[in-house]
């Protein structure tokens, strides 16, 4: 019992996943404390005001509607997204088409058997071994 617990844990999986809440949790912070710190500022004197909209309400029928609380968690969500989307997203996409291109696909067609998909140039399906003639012949180099 406690070798399949072990053997669970031990698996790479977990422990990468274990590894990026943690590291995660720690990015969330560094970009809460820029957006609190650069970006809220900033929009604040952009619109001409202190930034800090915690204490904008209004009244209606004796009911407060406290909504600069919305306005300020709303503000830091959508900042935080533009930085995680522009700061990590992007270039993360971009390397990865750059250093890791994808394989072109294969051109494929139904096996005229068992209508499983093979490559064009294919001589025998793969599922049901059936000879088939191949539509394109490979490059021979």
């Amino acid at each position: 019992m406690l070798k399949g617990f072990r053997d669970f844990m031990m698996r790479g999986n977990v422990i990468d996943m274990g590894v990026g809440i943690v590291i995660g949790s720690a990015f969330t912070a560094v970009v809460t404390g820029f957006v609190k710190a650069f970006l809220t500022p900033l929009v604040g004197v952009v619109v001409g005001a202190t930034g800090d909209f915690s204490s904008s309400s209004w009244k209606v029928m004796g009911v407060t509607f406290p909504y600069g609380e919305f306005l300020n968690v709303l503000i830091a969500f959508i900042m935080t997204a533009a930085v995680l989307y522009f700061c990590v997203v992007l270039p993360v996409t971009k390397a990865t088409a750059r250093y890791l291109p994808k394989k072109p696909k294969v051109a494929k067609r139904p096996c005229p058997e068992c209508l499983t998909e093979i490559p064009e140039a294919a001589t025998r399906c793969s599922a049901c071994t059936a000879q088939v003639q191949p539509l394109a012949f490979p490059v021979q180099r």
